[in-house]
């Protein structure tokens, strides 16, 4: 009798810590009928290299939505760069947050001509004209990253919701904008060489949700089968997007599992 009942207490407090927004949910709709090209439709071997203003402005005369990032440089200004390193997309030493915006403008992207974007710069571009996925990064468990950027997307009349992979940072909107539609990103995070820390773990299972309680679970389509992404989409109703989608094949595999899908490498 005890086992039974400790056993049906443990899984209703799972349930509870992975449940994602239940009450006064925001239209999703906005969302649906794009796909999202992962940071701009890219190719680092070109003039549109990944996070460029020419890769975004690709991507909206296709027809696609965007998914890009967010962090803050040396001196607090929002830019749109995914790797906390310069090395691979600038060949360059460091952090972005070890530079300036002025100093950032003299590395190049991938060897184009094309400088590192300020968030300000992305949004005045886009102008609405297509949807937007805003993945905030942070280097600690600091969300100054949305506050300083939260006046240019308060000024913002384009469709956009965020995400993060910190749940720190989806939490700072739960409380802060609890209208605008929030993601939880998540993966499996252990490598060969690397097992997963407990935090890691925790996201990995969606334990955070109770912190940030998020409208949608943004997973790596190679880990569908996570049962607390499952649970929220097939019981709970949340969101379920799938990065990153990189072929065709890809595209028709994990089509039925998820709702909406950011992809690179290719034109779904």
């Amino acid at each position: 009798m005890i086992p039974g009942i400790v056993f049906v207490t443990l899984i209703l407090l799972y349930l509870f810590l992975i449940l994602p927004r239940m009450r006064h949910r925001p239209d999703y709709s906005v969302l649906s009928g794009f796909y999202y090209a992962h940071r701009g439709l890219h190719d680092n071997a070109t003039e549109a290299p990944e996070n460029s203003l020419s890769a975004f402005r690709l991507a909206i005369q296709s027809g696609y939505g965007i998914e890009l990032d967010v962090q803050l440089t040396k001196d607090k200004v929002p830019v749109v760069f995914h790797d906390d390193t310069l090395r691979r997309v600038c060949g360059r030493p460091g952090n972005i947050w070890d530079y300036t915006y002025e100093e950032l403008q003299r590395f190049r992207l991938c060897e184009s001509a094309q400088t590192i974007p300020t968030l300000q710069e992305v949004l005045q571009l886009v102008d609405g004209q297509v949807p937007l996925i805003l993945e905030f990064k942070m280097h600690d468990t600091n969300p100054e990253v949305c506050a300083i950027s939260d006046p240019l997307l308060q000024q913002y009349r384009g469709v956009y919701c965020i995400e993060s992979f910190y749940p720190f940072a989806v939490r700072w909107f739960r409380i802060k904008h609890p209208e605008i539609i929030r993601g939880q990103l998540s993966a499996h995070f252990s490598t060969e060489n690397k097992p997963e820390s407990f935090p890691q773990w925790c996201v990995h299972m969606l334990l955070t949700n109770v912190f940030c309680r998020p409208d949608f679970i943004s997973y790596c389509c190679a880990d569908t089968g996570n049962l607390s992404r499952t649970i929220c989409r097939n019981l709970f109703g949340a969101l379920s997007v799938a990065w990153t989608i990189r072929s065709a094949q890809e595209l028709e595999q994990y089509r039925n599992n998820y709702d909406l899908f950011i992809f690179e490498h290719f034109r779904p």
